[in-house]
């Protein structure tokens, strides 16, 4: 059996779940988790072996926007370098043949010093958080970055495209659930026309919540409206179904008549996979948020018009895409372990 450390980042809940989906197709792998926050708390909730050993710095969020970039970066750096530590005591005690890391670079630093073979999952490969003087500093993070992922084994990028060396792109990994549609909603009590208000796994998302159920609210439809506002906000929202936090949000996409959510590139597949048309507004400032949501046609000033767009979406038609990228990189992965097993 080969053992692998698979290291996720816990910043935000879209890393463990599409590495759940990975992890669900692998055949002879055992795989054991390390994360932290949130999604730890997934995976213990669907019984993963997991560590919760990871402590993340928040965003600063003001009005929908991105504050103090140069603190954040100097946080994350100090966050980088108590992973680093961390991830070598576990690396070292677990002897792993294999460390997949879903955007934790610190554990791929420590098996690549240990000469243990690696895959990143990411769909980033540079940041752009912050200007002036503070970039030079992420410029520097940067070129740290691209070099780990040059001596990386493996790159899975889950995006459409053909790949290039080691970089291989598999298209989007979303969960796949057995039932249908119908039933889902049966399962859930939905009714009516069912909008699922989702902000991932920081207080990030509490402005969108707020705008949202204030324009649900002004355009006075008979809609039911269920809110799922994750592990860090523990606000309770009127005239709404609070679920909290959830470890199968892909299942409340598919049984959604709208889904409206922050820009994250999870959320983003799998309303696509699903078909449930969508609603995507980034945080202001948050780069990678900010060109996920323009890919879907929207920018964050579309906050402005929740209403129309609201109205919009709910006459769209669902339009499923299918996708195998869970499949795809699960293979790979499967095929490097293999051969690392009989070297």
């Amino acid at each position: 059996m080969n053992v692998c450390n698979f290291f996720s980042s816990p910043i935000g809940l879209g890393h463990v779940t599409r590495d759940i989906a990975i992890v669900n197709n692998f055949e002879s792998i055992s795989t054991n988790f390390i994360t932290g926050s949130g999604a730890a708390k997934i995976l213990k909730k669907l019984d993963y072996n997991v560590q919760d050993a990871y402590n993340p710095p928040t965003f600063i969020i003001e009005n929908g926007a991105l504050k103090n970039t140069a603190k954040w970066l100097w946080n994350y750096y100090q966050y980088y370098r108590d992973c680093k530590n961390i991830s070598q005591k576990i690396i070292q005690k677990d002897k792993p043949n294999l460390v997949i890391s879903d955007e934790d670079f610190a554990s791929l630093t420590v098996a690549q010093g240990m000469k243990i073979p690696t895959v990143l999952i990411t769909d980033v490969l540079e940041t752009h958080f912050t200007k002036g003087i503070a970039s030079f500093i992420e410029k520097k993070m940067n070129k740290s970055m691209q070099e780990i992922v040059k001596k990386c084994d493996i790159v899975i990028v889950p995006e459409d495209g053909e790949g290039q060396g080691n970089i291989k792109r598999v298209g989007p990994i979303v969960r796949q659930t057995d039932l249908a549609r119908d039933k889902l909603r049966k399962k859930f009590s939905f009714e009516k026309n069912t909008v699922v208000i989702s902000v991932g796994g920081t207080d990030a998302g509490l402005f969108l919540i707020e705008k949202a159920l204030k324009a649900i609210l002004k355009i006075n439809q008979d809609l039911e409206v269920v809110v799922v506002s994750g592990p860090a906000i523990n606000k309770k929202f009127e005239n709404v179904k609070n679920l909290g936090f959830v470890d199968n949000l892909h299942e409340l996409i598919f049984a959604a008549d709208l889904v409206i959510s922050l820009a994250g590139k999870s959320t983003i597949d799998e309303a696509n996979a699903y078909g449930t048309p969508a609603i995507f507004i980034p945080i202001k400032g948050h780069f990678e948020q900010e060109d996920n949501a323009k890919r879907q046609g929207f920018v964050f000033e579309d906050i402005g018009r929740l209403g129309k767009l609201i109205l919009e979406k709910l006459e769209a038609k669902r339009n499923p895409t299918n996708t195998d990228g869970a499949k795809v990189a699960s293979k790979i992965i499967q095929k490097l372990a293999d051969c690392q097993s009989n070297a």
